[in-house]
Order: structure tokens, then C-alpha cells, then sequence
């Protein structure tokens, strides 16, 4: 899992500092909302094909971790 979250980057010169997958301005957040859609994994891979499934794996445990912090 640890490897799944190093996918996972802020550069305050991508994106405006925003969590983004591997540094290719694919915004964390943006990829949850497609995802939270009627969107498949498949679908997305497909329109996004840069991408690999462990990084929308990646997402959603960001976005778990989002929830320990205070």
C-alpha cells in the first residue's frame, strides 16, 4: 500500500500544488469525481491511458487518508 500512495504528488508547480497522480497534472480530485460516476475503471483506463488502474487505486486511498487528518 505504501507504494500505492507514492503515486500520489504535490508539486507547487503543477497544478497549483494539488495532489495530482505521478506529476502528470491529473488532479487527484478530479479523478475521484469520475470515479464517484457512472464511470468503470475500464472506461476511465481508457480514456485516460497513461494512467494505470494502481493509480486510481492510488486515488482512493489518498482520499482515505484525507479522512485521519485533523
Amino acid at each position: 500500500m505504501k507504494d500505492l500512495i507514492n503515486r500520489i504528488t504535490i508539486n507547487p508547480e503543477i497544478c497549483h500544488g494539488k495532489a495530482v497522480i505521478r506529476g502528470l497534472r491529473y488532479p487527484v480530485d478530479v479523478m475521484l469525481e469520475l470515479m464517484a460516476s457512472v464511470m468503470t475503471t475500464k472506461e476511465l483506463l481508457s480514456d485516460y491511458p497513461d494512467l494505470e488502474h494502481e493509480d486510481f487505486l492510488a486515488c482512493l486511498l489518498y482520499a482515505s487518508n484525507l479522512k485521519d487528518r485533523r
